[in-house]
């Protein structure tokens, strides 16, 4: 398979355990310089959980993570990875505005915490590369669900990071917002950003995704390619029953590609 350059970032043989329970058991993943990869899989499948390891949320039971060629546990430069959790309220339920909320995500930027010009023109670029530059000043608890994730990657986009991580941007989110999110994640990936994410189904973000790994059951089932049909029916290894097939059918086995 050729790969874009260099890892950026590099799982093998990586297993991670939650409440006592293996969620990932043992998978290998790359994903090198410039390329957009999407994480697909059916609820509990792992993908989450496989995010939230490589950034250091979930603890790695075995194998080994490198982040731009660095083991995980030695990785210090942050501000190269910017990271878009599941959607959540922006503030957390704390009273801040768009503008604060996205500033935060410049902090590793700065000297001593300290904003300069630079750092007030990054803020202002984000916002207007997720249109919400016109509610910069408006309090986060103002904002639809959309917004709030427009606010969210906003906050990763202010730092200008090489590697990009999403979880499930889209979900949840409206038409209109998915189009402008399509539109930021396609220039920030014409400007050489790697970009890994979770996602439920490709939608809009369809033309820039190079390849798909599907996880079931916290392991690899594919990668390369991504399903041209991707819902949860469309996905690799599916069994499902159609509730107007007969009684007693067969689960019918979804092919790679539908």
């Amino acid at each position: 398979m050729e790969t874009h350059g260099e890892p950026v970032i590099s799982l093998r043989g990586v297993r991670a355990d939650l409440g006592g329970r293996p969620v990932l058991r043992g998978i290998d993943l790359t994903v090198s310089r410039g390329e957009v990869v999407a994480l697909l899989g059916a609820n509990g499948s792992g993908k989450s959980t496989a995010i939230r390891t490589i950034i250091g949320q979930v603890p790695v039971a075995d194998g080994a993570i490198e982040l731009f060629g660095t083991p995980r546990r030695a990785f210090r430069d942050w501000a190269r990875v910017g990271y878009v959790p599941q959607r959540t309220t922006a503030a957390g339920g704390v009273p801040a505005t768009v503008t604060e909320i996205v500033s935060s995500g410049r902090l590793a930027r700065t000297r001593f915490g300290l904003f300069g010009k630079g750092d007030r023109d990054a803020v202002r670029e984000a916002l207007e590369r997720v249109g919400m530059a016109d509610r910069a000043k408006d309090s986060v608890n103002a904002l639809s669900g959309g917004q709030h994730q427009r606010v969210l990657i906003a906050r990763a986009l202010v730092a200008r990071p090489e590697l990009l991580i999403m979880d499930e941007p889209m979900a949840g989110v409206d038409l209109a917002s998915q189009e402008i999110l399509a539109g930021t994640l396609k220039t920030q990936v014409e400007a050489g950003t790697t970009v890994l994410l979770v996602l439920h189904e490709l939608g809009p973000l369809e033309p820039l995704i190079d390849r798909a790994v599907v996880l079931r059951d916290g392991c690899v089932l594919h990668d390369g390619p991504p399903p041209r049909a991707v819902g949860q029916h469309a996905l690799p290894g599916h069994d499902h029953v159609h509730p107007h097939a007969p009684a007693g059918s067969e689960p019918i086995r979804t092919g790679l590609l539908s």
